[in-house]
Parts: C-alpha cells; structure tokens; sequence
C-alpha cells in the first residue's frame, strides 16, 4: 500500500492523539489546497472519515490517490511520513501501520481453522 494511503487510514485510528491528529490535519489541509476541497479525492478522505472500517471507501481512497498521483508530490510524500512517525511514537502505534498495511483491500473471504508454524528455512 501506498505511504499516503497507510498514513491517512492509520491516522484515522489514533485521531485523539494531539501529535497525529495536528500531522493529519496538515495533511489534509494540503490535499485540500492542492486538489481543491470538492476534488473526488479529498471528498473520498471525507466519506473514508465517517466509516473508517469500509473497506470499499478503503479501495475508493486509495483508487484516488493512485488516479491524482499524489504519490508522485514530494511534499505530500513528506508530510505522509511525518504522519507515520507520529503514529508510530504512540503506543501500539506501529501495529497500527503495520496492520494497515497487511489489511490491503480485496475480495478474498478468509474462514476456518489455522495453525501458525514457524517458517522453516531450507538449506543455506
């Protein structure tokens, strides 16, 4: 998953957060100036807001950013790694970017019993 994409969805999750919420919010205001406050993109961050656990306005979002090329903008970029750093400096904070960034969207249904092995490695 993209930085932005990682830095917006895991922000999301720790908004209460002082440090975060002012880095997300710097984020967004960018977004806003740059792409406009009605563009489809800050319009998916807006709707990603209010349902945070969708996965479909997860694939919209990150459709987005993809279609406006935000992750070509240096200064976006920037601003999106300063957010992971303030999240990852709270606690159980790097679980959260990690888990966002294993959650990708999909449609595969996962069910049933598992048993986690250690990965075995084949002669070095």
């Amino acid at each position: 998953m993209d930085p932005i994409t990682t830095a917006i969805m895991a922000a999301l999750a720790n908004l209460s957060k002082d440090a975060v919420k002012d880095c997300y919010d710097c984020l967004k205001g960018k977004l806003k100036k740059k792409f406009g406050e009605t563009s489809d993109l800050v319009e998916a961050v807006d709707k990603l807001e209010k349902k945070p656990d969708s996965e479909a306005r997860k694939a919209m979002l990150q459709e987005e950013i993809e279609t406006a090329k935000v992750n070509d903008d240096p200064e976006l970029l920037e601003l999106a790694q300063e957010l992971i750093e303030k999240i990852k400096e709270q606690p159980g904070g790097q679980n959260t970017i990690n888990q966002t960034q294993n959650n990708t969207v999909s449609d595969v249904k996962v069910g049933g019993n598992f048993e986690f092995k250690p990965v075995q490695k084949s002669g070095s």
